[in-house]
């Protein structure tokens, strides 16, 4: 199976002292020069096979979404490499990135903020088509953008509505109705049901994996909580701090969990048995900040297991089964 998405070693950062009296201050009668960067991505790789679903996964703060907006270039990486389809898309200016931002395509979180209020929900699905098809003629779009709005689930007697007169559910679903417009070969969803109902998460779920089937699409899923990624995904990172520190196949990290972290993530999930799906850890404090990182593994202040050696060097990648990578000092 090809490759549509590979990453490699992806770094994101941003700089918070831009201006002259932000990076320099006047302390103990001297001038001194102090940088504030914020590390959000650090050394990010993965790559998502066509026809697959890979979950991200991790706490708020680990740098999952701006590791999708980097991916789809709505942020300038820092360093590192992204290929799509064969293509270094890496640092590709706005006309060369044209033709590619057809194929990606993004849901995103809050599907209150990410629809335009002055338009109509009929006009939020025509724009791509209109934008990148300039062949299209405006009843020609109305016609696709009908047939696309219907396929997820709203009315055609509801085209004209405004995006403030549907529930959140809805909206969702007005979202990927516009990712799918200009059929795109890869749709990252960034926590897309994170900012829904219980009762209304599973079914953009379940419509989202139907879509996959009829348009052949890839998806990069990013969320907090592993039940949500758990029987969609092909593969699954999970990412702490802006790095990756375990990477499997769906059913080899949750039979068999390596990193102290994944083990809490999934010591957190609630299950209707008796017996959580791993062990409970005690972990202490919370996520570092981004502009202060830790020495050493970045989750060693946490973590139970920690040793002298956390402290000390950062962990590489090591494969302890097949295709089962974590970034561990206790496997080293």
């Amino acid at each position: 199976m090809s490759k549509l998405l590979e990453v490699t070693n992806l770094f994101q950062r941003f700089d918070l002292t831009k201006g002259f009296f932000d990076k320099y201050k006047f302390k103990s009668w001297k001038i001194v020069r102090e940088e504030k960067i914020v590390h959000a991505v650090n050394g990010v790789s993965f790559d998502i096979n066509q026809g697959d679903v890979y979950g991200l996964v991790g706490e708020s703060g680990s740098g999952k979404s701006t590791t999708a907006r980097t991916i789809i270039r709505l942020l300038e990486p820092y360093s590192g490499r992204i290929m799509f389809d064969g293509k270094d898309i890496t640092h590709l200016d706005e006309n060369a990135m044209r033709p590619i931002r057809r194929n990606i395509q993004m849901i995103f979180q809050d599907p209150y903020a990410s629809l335009n209020p002055r338009y109509k929900v009929i006009e939020i699905v025509m724009e791509p088509l209109l934008f990148h098809n300039k062949n299209l003629t405006t009843a020609e779009a109305e016609t696709q953008a009908l047939e696309l709005l219907e396929r997820v689930g709203i009315r055609p007697e509801q085209k004209d509505r405004y995006p403030h007169q549907f529930s959140g559910g809805q909206r969702q679903r007005i979202g990927i109705a516009r990712a799918l417009a200009v059929k795109p070969k890869l749709i990252i969803a960034d926590e897309p049901v994170s900012a829904l109902d219980v009762s209304i998460q599973a079914q953009i779920l379940n419509l989202l994996m139907d879509l996959k089937d009829e348009f052949k699409l890839s998806f990069l899923l990013i969320a907090h909580d592993l039940s949500v990624v758990k029987h969609i995904s092909d593969k699954i990172g999970v990412m702490y701090l802006g790095k990756i520190v375990e990477k499997a196949s769906k059913n080899d990290l949750f039979s068999n969990p390596l990193h102290p972290y994944t083990k809490l993530l999934l010591s957190s999930v609630p299950t209707i048995d008796e017996d959580p799906l791993v062990e409970p850890l005690e972990i202490k404090g919370e996520i570092p900040s981004p502009i202060n990182l830790p020495k050493g593994c970045y989750f060693h202040e946490r973590c139970p297991f920690a040793r002298d050696i956390c402290e000390l060097d950062t962990p590489g990648e090591r494969e302890i089964e097949p295709k089962h990578y974590v970034s561990c000092h206790i496997y080293q």
